[in-house]
């Protein structure tokens, strides 16, 4: 499988490279882009400054002509937190996805959005202050409207970023079961 792997607000880290050569080890191509520019923080409020800074809209730009050259291949779109906010909005603009693997986070959805039962899971923390549970609802049920076939998986009393082993969030027990079962869906696609 073919997989975009798109980082969080701290930036593309050693733990987003560590989960792309997981994912390599099991036998999938993956591209990690950077849309920091090789800037990475240590404090969400940093990260969120340099997002404000550059604007949606631009990191947003990135990540299209990032993923641009291989969205023929039929990628699976697959991020953390922020990166699961853009590899979201990539996935529902591009016909050619295969699949959405989103860890920590989701985005709004446009007017527009239509996918053919796009496969979708979503791992995430429980509770999760940035993905509350009206939210998380609310969500679910306009994927499943505009087509998607959405997996969600909540792992009860994990930090919001708990798969990242370098950040205070960090949950072996959780990350283990959100890898265990993510390989698996990749493996259906």
């Amino acid at each position: 499988m073919n997989i975009m792997l798109f980082h969080s607000i701290y930036g593309l880290r050693p733990a987003v490279r560590r989960a792309a050569d997981r994912l390599r080890g099991a036998g999938h191509e993956v591209w990690t882009p950077d849309l920091f520019n090789g800037r990475t923080f240590d404090t969400v409020e940093e990260g969120r400054a340099l997002h404000e800074e550059l604007g949606r809209e631009e990191l947003l730009k990135r990540a299209v002509l990032a993923a641009a050259p291989y969205s023929e291949r039929g990628l699976v779109y697959a991020g953390f937190s922020l990166g699961a906010a853009v590899a979201q909005t990539l996935a529902l603009g591009d016909k050619n996805a295969r699949g959405l693997l989103l860890l920590h986070g989701t985005s709004d959805i446009a007017a527009t959005a239509s996918v053919d039962d796009l496969p979708v899971q979503l791992h995430v923390a429980e509770p999760d202050p940035f993905e509350p549970d009206d939210w998380l609802s609310a969500w679910y049920l306009q994927m499943r409207k505009v087509g998607a076939d959405v997996e969600v998986y909540r792992y009860a009393g994990a930090g919001h970023l708990y798969t990242d082993p370098d950040l205070p969030d960090y949950d072996e027990e959780a990350a283990e079961a959100t890898w265990h079962v993510a390989l698996g869906f990749l493996e259906t696609l």
